[in-house]
């Protein structure tokens, strides 16, 4: 219909695509938060010198059960300071009445 009216491309996605996905784009970003930690971890895993990754298989390898539990638990915080990040984001753009 918007093309009926000659709405341009940039019209047609700002005006009609972007409003209409927005929830889809708040939730994929609820559930990519964890899958970004789970990348970041497993690649310090693999490589790193330096960061929570490399603890916890440090910790693993001298049986320091403390430094593996202090940084699932760090993990932990910043992926729940991440999703109540993402959760503000979510009602500040759905109280605009732009997307209601």
């Amino acid at each position: 219909m918007a093309k009926t009216f000659k709405a341009s491309k940039l019209q047609v996605l700002t005006k009609i695509i972007i409003p209409a996905n927005i929830s889809t784009f708040i939730n994929s970003l609820k559930v990519n938060i964890g899958l970004s930690l789970v990348g970041v971890i497993s690649g310090e895993f693999l490589v790193s010198k330096a960061g929570l990754g490399y603890l916890i298989v440090y910790g693993g390898q001298v049986f320091k059960l403390d430094l593996v539990m202090a940084s699932v638990i760090i993990l932990g915080i910043v992926a729940g300071i991440m999703y109540a990040g993402v959760l503000l984001l979510e009602k500040l753009i759905l109280q605009t009445k732009k997307f209601k």
